[in-house]
């Protein structure tokens, strides 16, 4: 059938898409007897056909009836349609007639309903004009005779009614009414401004009798009429309050200047006190008065303290800076206890939270005894990080005037360092080096921490001075101290390398013994280098956790400015120097052993025996440095990892180079040179906890490194144990074991088999052109991969070397 002709589902073969005539039939007729009813197959499919045939008539004639039966079915929906559409529009003429009778209906019950809520209306107005109009005559005759107490709670009503007016102030009457209760307002206010001048007079002393209730009363009524009112009283009772403090602590007097400010806080105690005596029932609690009281004092005493310090700067001394600044934070402490600080310019102010515990080494609780300012600084360096908002509202409301000195701080924080780094210097060359201790570990220098604890104090009291540009200034005196103590104490500190390798004999290099080795680190250099990395961990830690608090402590627009990367990288680089130094040692110590590798006779060796001297005193060596380095970084893993790291980067590579030297080589001298390889392989895999008792497993990142290394050397020599004939074999054996398409490398394998140089120069000419195609867009560096084997790989290479040591036995 054509792939567009769609056939219903069916058994029959006739209908299937791929039908095939000559298989339908040698189906009907397997064989030759099967012939015999052929008429009787023949007669079934004319039935078959006539059959179909009538089905077709009959569709077909059914089909020409199909017209016109649409066309009346067609005929017949249209009418019935047209008979919808009637009913439809017979229903809409209905509807519209209810709506027209229902309006009627209800036309009057509207009607009814507008004069209702005209009638409440108005009745209510006049109850309201009834109320304005009684109020206004009783506020003024109550204004006159100043009862305040009742005019405070009628007032209020006035007002409130009065709004209802607003509206109507077109009328006449209204509009006298408005006027009548502006005028008894500002008449009000007059006369308690006068009342308050005649009680708390602006010359001469206070009124010997205390506050009166009619000047109670005259408060509440303040709250209703206009705030200026209430804010010229506050302003007059505040400036009367404190006219005696101005002449007391004036510029010229004694006990003006810093070293006795305690006096000025002294004084505002006793006056707070004697307010809250005398005057604290006759203003409303509302407008915290003994709280502006305070904050107009602080105002006052940060502007005179300003001007006093800016005449005798040249006398302000550190001690005595710090003197007037704990006081005054103290103070200001005092104030956030005692006040919210709602009068405040910003209004709000939230509760502060008590603050999670620490778990920061930075932040912990120092032994020793502290000022009180340094405890009340360590809830906040204890919070979690959030914008910059003093939980202490009052704080810097009066030590703000001392920013501008601050250089005197920082100053003097600058000399106070550079005494302790040359301390830490001194103590260093006449105490020597830390003991070493296994049980312990590396210990971290204590001058470190005595280092951050400073930084610490420095840092808070920095914050309670201020949190702008001297915060900066700190910070980069801290910068300054962070990379002296770095170059100071642990980079000038390290031991120097020094080479001793002339004079070497195959002979001693072969006999060496425990003790009588090349110049190398003694224990308690060794000990030294760890403990001054383990003490460039902990500086980069906590150098990190400086850089965190200082930006929260610092203000929101400098956070940016601060920036301790550059002293962190300096850390990083003594601690990259301390390891490169233990494995610069250790390597050193291995050189001479690989050196009396590469200069023995390798093709004179007779039997393969046990493993080489050389490989014992690299294990020697191993053993004797390993455990104790480990020992001492058992509190940073990760750089202890790092050293075995680089340790096998660098001596697999060395190895291997000394291993190209060892030439020519004979098929027992290869056959032992890999024992030894897998010897050193071992030992290798296991550094990480070579001498220990705990067996930890070495990190993935070490043994991919060693088993790559170690296997590419197990396979130069399988090659230059593999016979060089035919060349064909031994190149593609080449390629195939060592992936390495370098000339160079091949041609250090044909020295290695002492093959002459006319057979090295076929050999190379055949090796380059048996080289495969490089990748397309490749470099060839993937040549010199080479896949880790597998377990059974490795295990089965063993047996066999096994099996070859015991035949040679």
């Amino acid at each position: 059938f054509p792939p567009s002709l769609q056939v219903f589902p069916s058994q029959d073969p006739l209908d299937r898409a791929d039908f095939n005539a000559v298989e339908y039939i040698n189906a009907l007729f397997p064989t030759e007897q099967s012939l015999a009813n052929i008429d009787e197959v023949v007669n079934k499919i004319r039935l078959k056909i006539r059959r179909l045939d009538d089905n077709i008539r009959t569709v077909v004639r059914g089909q020409t009836n199909v017209g016109q039966d649409g066309r009346q079915a067609l005929e017949e929906a249209q009418k019935a349609i047209q008979q919808l559409f009637g009913k439809i529009k017979d229903i809409k003429d209905k509807a519209e007639k209810s709506e027209q009778m229902v309006k009627e209906i209800t036309r009057d019950i509207k009607q009814l309903d507008h004069a209702k809520r005209h009638l409440t209306t108005s009745i209510t107005t006049l109850n309201h004009l009834h109320m304005l109009a009684g109020g206004v005559d009783s506020l003024e005759a109550m204004t006159r005779r100043r009862q305040y107490g009742e005019v405070a709670n009628l007032l209020q009503g006035v007002v409130n009614v009065l709004e209802h007016f607003n509206k109507y102030m077109g009328i006449p009457q209204i509009r006298q009414l408005s006027e009548r209760v502006k005028a008894a307002q500002n008449e009000l206010g007059q006369q308690i401004l006068a009342d308050f001048e005649e009680a708390f007079p602006s010359q001469g002393t206070k009124r010997t009798g205390g506050p009166s209730n009619v000047l109670r009363d005259a408060c509440l009524v303040a709250n209703v009429l206009d705030p200026r009112i209430k804010q010229e009283i506050i302003k007059k009772f505040i400036k009367q309050h404190l006219s005696e403090y101005l002449v007391l602590f004036q510029e010229n007097q004694d006990v003006a200047w810093l070293d006795k400010i305690d006096r000025r806080y002294a004084w505002i105690k006793r006056q707070l006190v004697d307010y809250e005596e005398k005057y604290g029932r006759m203003f409303p609690a509302e407008w915290c008065m003994t709280e502006r009281i305070a904050v107009e004092f602080c105002h006052s005493t940060r502007a005179e303290l300003s001007k006093i310090m800016r005449t005798r700067a040249k006398e302000i001394e550190v001690k005595l800076l710090l003197f007037a600044i704990q006081r005054t934070t103290n103070f200001e402490g005092l104030l956030a206890k005692r006040f919210s600080g709602c009068t405040l310019a910003d209004g709000t102010v939230k509760k502060p939270e008590v603050p999670p515990p620490s778990t920061n080494p930075f932040l912990e609780d120092e032994t020793g005894a502290e000022t009180d300012e340094i405890v009340m600084e360590k809830s906040d360096m204890d919070k979690p990080k959030k914008p910059k908002v003093p939980d202490n509202p009052f704080h810097g409301i009066v030590s703000k005037c001392f920013e501008p000195h601050l250089y005197v701080y920082i100053e003097s924080q600058d000399k106070n360092l550079g005494e302790l780094i040359d301390r830490f210097v001194a103590d260093f060359k006449a105490q020597g080096p830390p003991k070493p201790n296994v049980d312990e570990g590396g210990a971290v220098l204590p001058s470190c921490a005595d280092l951050f604890v400073y930084y610490k104090k420095c840092m808070v009291q920095c914050s309670q001075l201020s949190t702008g540009e001297p915060m900066i200034a700190l910070t980069t005196i801290f910068q300054k101290y962070l990379r002296e103590y770095a170059w100071k104490i642990l980079s000038g500190n390290l031991p120097k390398t020094t080479s001793s390798s002339g004079g070497l004999t195959i002979t001693s290099l072969l006999k060496e013994k425990e003790g009588s080795e090349v110049a190398k680190f003694t224990l308690e250099e060794l000990c030294l280098i760890c403990s001054i990395l383990s003490t460039a961990e902990y500086c980069l830690a906590t150098t990190q956790q400086l850089e965190e608090k200082l930006k929260e402590k610092v203000d929101a627009s400098l956070m940016e400015r601060i920036n301790l990367t550059g002293e962190m990288d300096t850390f990083s680089i003594v601690i990259s120097n301390s390891i490169q130094l233990l494995v610069q040692d250790l390597d050193a110590a291995c050189d001479p052993a690989l050196t009396a590798m590469s200069k023995m006779q390798w093709q004179n060796v007779e039997h393969v025996g046990d493993q080489s001297p050389y490989v014992t005193s690299v294990i020697l060596h191993i053993k004797q440095n390993v455990p104790i380095i480990r020992d001492n970084l058992a509190s940073t893993r990760k750089y202890f990892t790092q050293f075995c790291i680089k340790f096998a980067n660098s001596f697999i590579p060395k190895f291997i180079n000394h291993l190209f030297k060892c030439k020519p080589i004979s098929m027992v001298g290869a056959e032992q040179l890999l024992l030894d390889t897998h010897s050193l392989k071992m030992v290798l895999l296991d550094l990480p906890s070579i001498g220990s008792q705990v067996v930890r497993k070495a990190p993935a990142s070490y043994t991919k490194i060693v088993v790559k290394g170690m296997t590419r050397a197990e396979m130069i020599l399988k090659v230059v144990m593999a016979p060089h004939e035919p060349p064909v074999v031994f190149v593609d054996n080449y390629i195939k074991l060592l992936s390495d398409c370098s000339t160079d490398t091949f041609q250090k394998i044909l020295d290695m088999k002492g093959l002459k140089r006319s057979e090295q120069s076929s050999m190379l000419d055949l090796f380059r052109l048996r080289l495969p195609a490089p990748p397309p867009g490749g470099d060839g560096s993937g040549s010199l991969s080479l896949s880790a084997p597998t377990p059974e790989q490795e295990s089965s290479r063993i047996r066999k070397l096994e099996k070859l040591i015991k035949k040679r036995l």
